[in-house]
């Protein structure tokens, strides 16, 4: 963790994810970088329109009113030069958003950065730079275009949703399922009902989420987590007795067998869901802001 950061929650989002840069994109990809970067300066005093991760960050900076010490940092990492980051600079004072940490990679991937400013989850539009972060051991997930748009909703708690396998847990168990099938699966998660999973790549996340949940009252803690599996009893022992030994709490289990996840994450009232398996992304992105996770073996087939 960088100095000065120590016990915060601290979140990497990229400029294209916080803000609706499709237009002046369009303009990079049809005239070029001179052009692009001309059009932003001409543009830097119009206001952008909030992007898909927009109210996440909103609420996840509001969780500091709740609090004496400021418990959650964003930062903005973002392919531009500073120049042309203006505008994003622009718009985030003009939201009233406390973002203040910056990288401006100037064309390059800004994700080397997300370790050295010690975040816990980097969001981002681009699906290479999320790679290359889980590669490097951060939780990262690119965030997909929701379908539908999300209605007003009066504040309350901040809703938070993941898969288990292959982003909570480690893909061990799902390489059991993809490679000999459903009966063999639940045969093997039941023999190892009381051996803990190893972690994936969002449980350092979870724990640092878990950590800045214990900071309000457990009667009314403005955030809410929730783990939303294809898993089915009798595999569900096992991932309850791995969160145990992890001493992580989850307010709300999910477990669906098979069923599409989209109706659930409504029910629940996502904010966020999380999810290795693209088809389940899908489903998910109808109803909620969905970070696909390309991790595990999923992924490695599917792609």
């Amino acid at each position: 963790m960088s100095k000065g950061l120590e016990n915060k929650l601290v979140v990497a989002i990229s400029s294209r994810a916080l803000f609706d840069l499709d237009e002046s994109h369009c303009v990079y990809e049809a005239e070029g970088l001179a052009a692009y970067q001309k059009y932003q300066i001409d543009h830097e005093d119009e206001v952008l329109a909030p992007g898909e991760a927009f109210g996440i960050v909103e609420r996840l900076l509001q969780l500091n009113d709740y609090l004496d010490d400021a418990k959650v940092e964003v930062i903005l990492l973002s392919r531009n030069s500073a120049d042309t980051g203006l505008r994003v600079f622009n718009s985030i004072k003009h939201y009233g958003l406390n973002i203040s940490r910056a990288a401006f990679s100037g064309g390059e991937s800004p994700y080397r950065y997300v370790s050295a400013f010690g975040c816990h989850l980097f969001l981002s539009t681009n699906a290479e730079d999320v790679r290359r972060a889980l590669d490097s051991g951060v939780a990262a997930a690119t965030l997909l275009p929701r379908s539908k748009k999300a209605s007003q909703q009066s504040k309350r708690e901040l809703r938070f949703a993941f898969d288990g396998d292959a982003v909570i847990f480690s893909d061990e168990a799902e390489q059991v399922f993809k490679r000999d099938g459903l009966d063999a699966f639940t045969a093997s998660e039941v023999a190892a009902a009381n051996t803990p999973l190893s972690g994936g790549p969002f449980k350092a996340f979870l724990a640092a989420l878990n950590t800045l949940q214990s900071e309000f009252p457990d009667n009314a803690p403005p955030i809410r987590i929730a783990l939303v599996t294809a898993r089915s009893a009798p595999a569900h022992e096992r991932v309850i007795r791995t969160l145990r030994e992890w001493n992580i709490r989850i307010d709300e289990s999910l477990f669906l067998g098979g069923l599409e996840k989209g109706e659930f994450l409504a029910a629940y009232g996502a904010d966020v869901f999380f999810d290795d398996q693209p088809a389940h992304c899908e489903s998910a992105k109808e109803h909620v802001s969905t970070g696909h996770v390309p991790h595990g073996i999923a992924n490695i087939i599917d792609n």
